[in-house]
């Protein structure tokens, strides 16, 4: 093959890594609430945070605009602020980490496990050693489930027990998945979950997330978070109301709320919640068969997860098919596939360059992202578009 002639050829319609699947159920959720009284805040919302806590077994459920504030709240309701520590995985989008230098806490990383792709339970045991002996041990950590496949998350809880810190799940990408048998959501290894409800994840509300708790004080805090720090209870006031319109602002909050809108799509696109993931599977299964004989490494799934096949990543064996990572991608969009590169490492990005993090310290990380690339998984994909896009890969790699 000429390899001047990658990427020439861009006649073809282009498959999405990921995108949403809106039905007439879904459009009839929204335009209920449109005709109704309540735009925002009004009945919609508690539904939907009713609906998802019941799903997966959570005791509270607090909807928001984001995964990203989802984060945020978590974090401060945590105590999480200056002089603190939050560690995360560097493979994940930037808001895992983020979320703690808003609160104004250093932030630093933990390398990846070389099969599940997820942060690595021994080398945050190593990492915890270390930092003891420092005295600089993490106040929060967040374990994010990239693709939707869990960590190891019994084993990151026992840590947590040793070294005393806080756990968030980042589980933007999981909803619908399960660990150890049970739906990822239900507090047992964590403080704090998060979900997405970005257009590209499981469901979706437009843009959304939540989090969810089982501890009443933290679910407290998060719903005066999301909403100015402003509160109507009365148990809550310093002094007795003024009068029926009385409230008060007793932390400084943020306008954070998910609106009736958000929520009527959410609660429509939860009943579908299964057949997604079930679908997810089925899509994942059959690239599985299908790339056995390519020069690339498949997703492994540790056997006390089932994903939620946000993501489906291949690794491409570069030294076997004599091309870059970059001839490939540029190949396969040219021919339509809508690849990605899910993530670029969080330590190499420029803000975070300025703060002094050392790629030597995340090996697995970097070799990873030097040849992942995520090919389209979602549940509107076809069939006979996956066969495209095992036939596009199959040509350019071999």
């Amino acid at each position: 093959m000429d390899r001047r002639q990658l990427g020439k050829d861009r006649s073809h319609l282009m498959i999405p890594y990921g995108r949403q699947d809106i039905q007439q159920a879904d459009i009839d959720a929204v335009l209920e609430v449109l005709q109704s009284d309540f735009l925002t805040q009004g009945p919609v919302v508690p539904r939907f945070e009713s609906a998802v806590a019941d799903k997966v077994g959570a005791r509270h459920a607090l909807a928001v605009n984001s995964a990203t504030s989802a984060l945020h709240i978590a974090c401060l309701a945590l105590g999480l602020g200056k002089g603190d520590w939050l560690w995360t995985s560097p493979i994940t989008f930037v808001a895992s980490a983020n979320c703690g230098l808003y609160c104004g806490a250093k932030v630093d990383f933990v390398d990846i496990d070389p099969r599940t792709y997820n942060l690595c339970p021994q080398a945050l045991a190593a990492k915890l050693e270390q930092a003891e002996r420092a005295g600089r041990l993490p106040k929060v950590v967040v374990a994010v489930h990239l693709c939707g496949q869990p960590c190891d998350m019994q084993a990151i809880h026992a840590l947590s027990q040793r070294y005393g810190f806080h756990i968030i799940e980042d589980a933007s990408h999981a909803i619908g998945g399960k660990y150890q048998g049970d739906y990822i959501g239900n507090g047992r290894y964590s403080d704090i979950t998060v979900f997405s409800f970005h257009p590209v994840k499981i469901i979706t509300t437009a843009e959304g997330g939540m989090a969810l708790t089982n501890d009443d004080a933290l679910a407290r805090r998060m719903d005066l978070l999301r909403s100015h720090g402003v509160t109507r209870d009365p148990a809550l006031m310093t002094h007795e109301a003024d009068g029926p319109w009385y409230y008060q602002q007793i932390e400084l909050g943020y306008n954070y709320r998910m609106t009736e809108l958000q929520a009527a799509l959410g609660l429509s696109q939860l009943e579908r919640l299964d057949d997604y993931v079930a679908r997810r599977h089925a899509l994942a299964k059959r690239y599985d068969q299908a790339l056995v004989e390519f020069p690339v490494v498949t997703p492994w799934q540790h056997p006390d997860s089932s994903s939620a096949w946000h993501l489906y990543v291949v690794r491409l064996k570069l030294e076997d098919i004599n091309l870059t990572r970059r001839q490939v991608f540029d190949y396969l969009r040219s021919k339509g596939v809508g690849v990605n590169v899910h993530y670029i490492p969080i330590h190499t990005q420029p803000y975070y360059a300025r703060l002094e993090f050392y790629s030597e310290n995340y090996p697995n990380s970097l070799n990873y992202y030097s040849s992942a690339i995520s090919v389209p998984l979602h549940p509107s994909l076809s069939c006979q578009q996956q066969d495209i896009v095992v036939e596009s890969l199959k040509y350019i790699v071999r």
